[in-house]
């Protein structure tokens, strides 16, 4: 029997022991807690971590280069010249390709039958001035014995009626002497009256010949109508030219006109300026130019805003056919309120960059504009000298309280 019990108070002991060990393990884990400070209760939390970021000044970059445009030079006039006389050539003055002034003279025409025409007229002109002048002197004459006459017939009238108040003259005799001073009274007043008007008129239209004939012997003489380069010439010595005829062409070069074809973004840019600098490619020069015109409404066959820039050319080193670039933007204008690319947080079509406000990060919400780089154009939501948080964004929150690195 006592064989029997034996096992069982093995087993017994072996469980007695594995509960003591427990029991020694729960109580030094207890008394290791305790001394570490902890509750001992379900509801303990871990105290919140603050986020460390990295923050920059929002500043403004050259986002690119200044913009620019081709455009075409332009002779800024361009007038053909015309004959106003029809004689032959005798003399070509300038040749094509020739820089000319004003009034200089291009070609001369034979004057031989103008100078006679201009002769002629003269002459006449002098006939009728002495005509005039003898005629006035007889006019004058005239004027004195009708004058004589009219006095004469005045006193013979009021002796007319003198006498037939007193009976001695009948009716007849004082009708007589009445008829007679009216016809003198009249015919002094008819002489004053037309003077040498008909001369007058022979003198002013033989002047007005003379004014014709010497307009037609000076339009002998093809003059330049504007400054320019003679770019066309096409008469030659001895050929006979009629009224009307073209006979060259000139150019105007100084100024030059500079023409653009601008869109209308491209138009907005410049609308307001006054002046465009603009160069050659391949040359460092750098010219100015007035805007002489930028068109207000697109053209509908080009579809584009026309601008025209008038430029001095005295040197004449822009000639018509040449290229240019024409400067829309100056380096000032591009330089723009820009933010790393990093910094920026995408959310679908939506832009957000984080702002340190105090401790705070404030999230907002940004219109992007060019990129350049490793840096974006920001159209809008944030401006210059804010501090922008470039590190940790993307793990933060609006409003979320922060740690600024050192």
């Amino acid at each position: 029997m006592s064989n029997r019990k034996h096992p069982v108070k093995k087993l017994f002991g072996a469980a007695l022991a594995l509960s003591l060990v427990a029991a020694l393990i729960a109580g030094c884990s207890a008394g290791a807690a305790k001394d570490q400070g902890a509750e001992p209760t379900d509801s303990a939390q871990p105290s919140p971590t603050v986020k460390t970021v990295k923050v920059a000044e929002i500043g403004k970059v050259q986002i690119s280069e200044p913009r620019e445009q081709v455009a075409d030079v332009l002779a800024s006039a361009q007038v053909y010249v015309v004959a106003k006389a029809g004689a032959d050539v005798r003399e070509i003055v300038k040749q094509r390709g020739a820089k000319v002034a004003k009034g200089d003279v291009l070609v001369i025409l034979d004057d031989t039958d103008a100078r006679l025409q201009q002769e002629q007229a003269r002459l006449s002109r002098e006939s009728a001035a002495q005509a005039l002048e003898s005629g006035r002197k007889q006019w004058q004459l005239n004027v004195k014995k009708l004058e004589q006459s009219l006095t004469e017939a005045t006193k013979a009238y009021n002796k007319a009626k003198n006498d037939y108040d007193q009976g001695l003259i009948g009716k007849t005799e004082l009708d007589q002497a009445e008829n007679a001073y009216t016809n003198v009274k009249n015919e002094l007043a008819l002489l004053k009256e037309t003077s040498v008007s008909n001369l007058e008129m022979q003198l002013k239209s033989s002047e007005l010949s003379v004014e014709i004939a010497d307009r037609a012997r000076a339009n002998l003489e093809i003059k330049a109508p504007i400054a320019g380069v003679l770019t066309e010439l096409s008469v030659q010595q001895g050929m006979t030219v009629s009224p009307g005829t073209g006979i060259g062409q000139i150019q105007q070069t100084d100024p030059i006109k500079i023409k653009a074809l601008l869109t209308a973004q491209a138009a907005e840019l410049i609308r307001g300026k006054k002046q465009l600098q603009f160069y050659v490619p391949g040359d460092k020069k750098m010219f100015t130019g007035t805007v002489a015109y930028l068109a207000d409404v697109i053209d509908t066959q080009t579809n584009a805003y026309e601008l025209n820039l008038s430029v001095s050319n005295p040197d004449l080193a822009l000639k018509p056919g040449m290229k240019v670039q024409v400067r829309l933007t100056d380096a000032s204008e591009e330089t723009v309120v820009a933010v790393p690319t990093l910094s920026i947080v995408r959310e679908g079509a939506d832009n957000f960059v984080y702002v340190l406000n105090g401790d705070k990060a404030e999230k907002r919400r940004i219109e992007l504009g060019r990129l350049n780089e490793l840096n974006q154009e920001v159209l809008s939501g944030v401006k210059a000298g804010e501090k922008l948080i470039v590190s940790g964004q993307h793990q933060l929150t609006d409003g979320e309280k922060v740690n600024v690195a050192k």
